[in-house]
C-alpha cells in the first residue's frame, strides 16, 4: 500500500507540475510530497524530477515511469469500481468547465440532471483558458484543437454562427447582398465577458477587398438581447445557430449572406487522460455526446 500511496503522489506531482499543488490536490503538506518522491527515487534507484526553487519537470526516466503509473493507477481504480455496488450508477460530484455560450447547453444539462439526479453537477462558464487538472475539474467542454498532452478529448459537435434578422426588418431596409451592405444596416455585435473584445463576424473580406465596417446599434455580453432585438426587427446580428433554432423553423428569423460565410465551430470535452472515466463521467462524456447537437 506505501508504494501505491507512493505512484498516487508521483502521478499528481507530475500532471501538477509542483510539489505544493499536488500536496493541495491530495490534502498533505509539500515536504511530505518531496519526501515521498525522494524515497521513490532511493527505492528505484534513479532521478524521476528535475527540480528548481519554482518548478519541477520530468526526467526521461521519470517521463517514461509516468506512463506506467498511469496504466497501473487506472486499473486499480477499474477494478475498485467494477467491485463497489455502490458505483454501479452515476453519482457524486461532477466539475466540469464550458465557455459563456454554455447557457445554451442548459436544457441538455437539465435533462442529464433528471437522468442521473445523484450527479451533483458544479458548473463553471468561463470563456478564459482554465488548466483542467491544475483546478480539479472532472471535464471541460471547450472550442479548438486541444494542446494539453495530458488530456484526452471527444468530439461533441458543431454549430455555425450566422447573420441573422426578421423577415419584416428586411422587408423595410432590403436584404443584405454582400457584406459592405451591411454598412447601412444596424449591427448589434456580442462582447465576450471575459476578455471584453468583439466577436467579429465571419465574413472574411468585402467584395471591395476589405472587412465590411459594422454600424454598431449595440453592444451585449450576453445573447439574449441580440436574440430578442433582431426578433423585434431592430436589426441585424451574428448569432450561434444553436440559441436560434425554434426561431430558424418557425421563419421568425432569415439568414443572410451564407455565401460568404463558412463558419464552424466545433465542441470537445477534455478529461485528465490519467483519470479513469468513472461512471458519472463516462455518462456526462456520452450522454453531452449523443444529445447536445442532434441531428
Amino acid at each position: 500500500m506505501d508504494r501505491l500511496g507512493a505512484l498516487s503522489v508521483f502521478v499528481r506531482a507530475s500532471e501538477a507540475r509542483s510539489f505544493t499543488i499536488a500536496g493541495q490536490q491530495l490534502g498533505i503538506s509539500s515536504s511530505a510530497v518531496s519526501k515521498a518522491i525522494v524515497r521513490l527515487e532511493e527505492r528505484l534507484g534513479v532521478r524521476l524530477f528535475h527540480r528548481s526553487t519554482r518548478t519541477v519537470s520530468l526526467t526521461p526516466e521519470g517521463n517514461s515511469f509516468l506512463a506506467r503509473c498511469r496504466r497501473i493507477l487506472a486499473e486499480i481504480e477499474a477494478a475498485e469500481l467494477e467491485l463497489s455496488e455502490a458505483q454501479s450508477s452515476p453519482r457524486g460530484r461532477l466539475r466540469v468547465s464550458m465557455p459563456s455560450v454554455g447557457m445554451l447547453f442548459l436544457p441538455t444539462l437539465a435533462a442529464f440532471k433528471r437522468l442521473y439526479p445523484d450527479v451533483e453537477l458544479d458548473i463553471d462558464c468561463s470563456d478564459r483558458l482554465v488548466d483542467v487538472i491544475e483546478e480539479g475539474f472532472d471535464a471541460v467542454i471547450r472550442t479548438g484543437v486541444p494542446a494539453d498532452s495530458r488530456l484526452m478529448a471527444r468530439v461533441i459537435g458543431s454549430y455555425r454562427r450566422v447573420i441573422v434578422g426578421s423577415p419584416d426588418y428586411f422587408e423595410r431596409t432590403g436584404r443584405p447582398s454582400k457584406p459592405e451592405d451591411l454598412e447601412r444596416h444596424a449591427c448589434f455585435l456580442y462582447r465576450y465577458p471575459s476578455t471584453g473584445k468583439l466577436d467579429g463576424w465571419p465574413l472574411g473580406e468585402g467584395t471591395r477587398g476589405r472587412a465590411p465596417e459594422l454600424a454598431l446599434g449595440m453592444v451585449t455580453n450576453t445573447l439574449d438581447p441580440l436574440v430578442s432585438f433582431v426578433e423585434q426587427g431592430l436589426g441585424v446580428a451574428c448569432i450561434p445557430d444553436i440559441a436560434i433554432r425554434r426561431q430558424l423553423e418557425a421563419g421568425s428569423l432569415e439568414t443572410v449572406l451564407d455565401d460568404f460565410n463558412e463558419d464552424c465551430t466545433t465542441f470537445r470535452i477534455l478529461w485528465p487522460s490519467s483519470r479513469h472515466l468513472s461512471p458519472r463521467l463516462r455518462g456526462f462524456v456520452d450522454f453531452m455526446a449523443e444529445k447536445l447537437f442532434p441531428l
